[in-house]
């Protein structure tokens, strides 16, 4: 015989009106629940509180306001209007403002209650503000013989205000508070802990959830910005149930590299996070740019956050690969973000990423780069970046998103390093790219360093940046000390005459040289090839620089640039 389940009482949550803080509260706060939000001048409580309250105050849940911060509340709502949540249309109708700083200067704690009873119960207000409480409690520590204490004054306002149906919050200066002891801590439902660090000549604000009673809480410290919308919360970085649980895609997606493609065994599997590192000029946007395009054309939109770059030269360059992002972008199959606030939170960078992914339906995601995203760092969380980086990549890959990440490094010739951090660990794929020199010139190479639970070739290959993007190139096995960054023909080898060309665009380019500058109809009468096929031959000889096309594409001659080899 099973026990019957006893009925709990649900609570009823209520929005907060702040971006981020439901979601740390664990839905939002519980109605008729007595809070305290805590913290130094300067933190930003009066501003949290002036925004919860005109989330919450309607004509059937009106709020009241008791101000004892020795100033008028008209001074204090001269400030607070400049912010957009506030609403004049509610004062005086569904927000109602008190002064108590009189009161409190020249009365015990006992009328102090008494006016506040008074007036919640002339009001019958759903939302009750005392602000700032710290005052009240000074006055406690100073007042008559006999007067109420601080720890009956909290238990009986609790009382009252509960018994009202009342959603309370006591605002109050605690830079060095102690919660042993202190009856506020003691009686109240649901803390919440404002600070603000400084860090050299960073500043970040930071929130903490103390206590919270029947809620399950986002622990940890959060970071928050205020500004014209007024407070946003940015939620610790985690990984939800269901996004551990995400199981990964089985198909792999194309980087639009053909060759690259290749030496990963056909792609990367859906939902990896790759690392795409290498010096200064190697083309790790160019790489990341081209998977972002090659994403949008096959169906799978794509969000770039960027760090470096303003975003203008971005799209500029990308223009000039070939890569319209201005049109994916209006078509809503890419997304740029600039991200270089001052002061940056991880938190606040996920959020935004996490925001766009959701905007569009992305499947990529590109970061570029995390030396920038470092540098755009406040200081105070640059201590922490590893772990901050193995968060933001597990929160984006649990999804079943594909995370390209590039890395800026020096190249070094004794040692083969992928990141400046020793973060590879967080990489299911590492694609590795170098200089070497050859033959007196400065070329650049790749190779596939990792990929977890998938077989990959061990080739180190040349490649090329050209009009069309990125394109990978003949394999160096015929070379001897490539990783010393200046590689030699091994005995025997023969270099190929023309590197990086088909047998059948080796054939182009040589009727081409014999021909001299000529127009695509001769030259398909000499090679005997299909339009198509010759098309596709002569634009990979323009973009590898063998030949130059002169005029447009319906009337143009082309000439070679290349010599001819026997």
């Amino acid at each position: 015989m099973t026990a019957k389940k006893t009925a709990r009482a649900a609570l009823t949550m209520l929005p907060t009106g702040v971006p981020g803080l439901d979601e740390i509260l664990g839905g939002g706060v519980p109605e008729y629940s007595f809070n305290l939000i805590a913290g130094p001048v300067g933190s930003g409580k009066t501003t949290l509180a002036h925004q919860i309250m005109f989330a919450l105050a309607t004509t059937r849940r009106p709020a009241v306001y008791f101000t004892v911060v020795g100033e008028p509340p008209l001074k204090m709502l001269r400030y607070q209007q400049q912010i957009e949540f506030f609403d004049p249309a509610k004062l005086g109708k569904s927000i109602h403002f008190i002064d108590l700083s009189e009161l409190v200067l020249h009365h015990d704690l006992t009328q102090v209650l008494a006016e506040i009873v008074r007036r919640v119960e002339e009001i019958n207000p759903g939302v009750v503000i005392v602000d700032s409480f710290q005052t009240v409690v000074r006055s406690a520590e100073h007042g008559a013989e006999g007067a109420m204490n601080l720890r009956r004054f909290v238990q009986h306002l609790a009382i009252h205000l509960t018994t009202w149906q009342a959603t309370t919050f006591l605002v109050g200066d605690y830079a060095n508070f102690s919660t042993q002891h202190n009856p506020m801590f003691t009686v109240a439902d649901g803390i919440i802990i404002l600070a603000q660090d400084v860090d050299r000549n960073s500043s970040v604000r930071k929130l903490n959830v103390l206590k919270s009673r029947g809620q399950d809480t986002m622990p940890g410290l959060h970071t928050f910005r205020i500004t014209q919308q007024g407070v946003q919360v940015f939620p610790r970085m985690t990984m939800s149930k269901r996004e551990v649980k995400q199981a990964p895609r089985p198909e792999r997606i194309q980087t639009g590299v053909a060759g690259l493609d290749a030496l990963m065994g056909g792609g990367i599997p859906a939902g990896d996070a790759i690392l795409v590192s290498g010096p200064s000029g190697t083309g790790k946007s160019v790489l990341a740019t081209q998977f972002i395009a090659t994403g949008a054309r096959n169906g799978e939109p794509g969000v770039i956050a960027i760090f470096e770059e303003h975003p203008q030269e971005y799209l500029r360059r990308a223009s000039e690969l070939g890569f319209d992002l201005v049109e994916l972008e209006r078509t809503g199959a890419v997304k740029l973000l600039y991200l270089r606030p001052l002061d940056l939170s991880p938190d606040e960078a996920l959020y935004a990423i996490r925001e766009a992914v959701e905007q569009i339906g992305a499947r990529r995601v590109v970061i570029d780069s995390m030396s920038g995203f470092e540098m755009a760092l406040a200081p105070t969380f640059r201590q922490d970046f590893r772990e901050s980086l193995y968060r933001l990549v597990g929160a984006l890959t649990g999804t079943g998103v594909t995370v390209l990440v590039t890395m800026e490094i020096v190249q070094g010739f004794t040692d083969l390093r992928f990141s400046s951090y020793v973060i590879s660990f967080l990489a299911d794929n590492i694609i590795l790219l170098r200089y070497v020199e050859i033959a007196g010139q400065l070329r650049r190479h790749l190779a596939v360093i990792k990929m977890r639970n998938s077989d990959h070739a061990k080739d180190l290959r040349l490649y090329e940046i050209t009009g069309q993007g990125m394109i990978v190139q003949e394999s160096l096995r015929d070379y001897l000390g490539v990783s010393s960054g200046m590689a030699e023909l091994r005995d025997g080898a023969q270099v190929e005459p023309y590197p990086g060309l088909t047998n059948r665009e080796t054939g182009v380019l040589r009727a081409l040289l014999e021909l001299g500058e000529t127009t695509a109809e001769e030259l398909m009468r000499r090679v005997g090839m299909p339009p198509s096929e010759l098309s596709i031959a002569l634009d990979r000889l323009v973009s590898l620089n063998y030949v130059i096309q002169v005029g447009t594409k319906r009337a143009a001659l082309y000439r070679p640039v290349a010599q001819y080899v026997e």
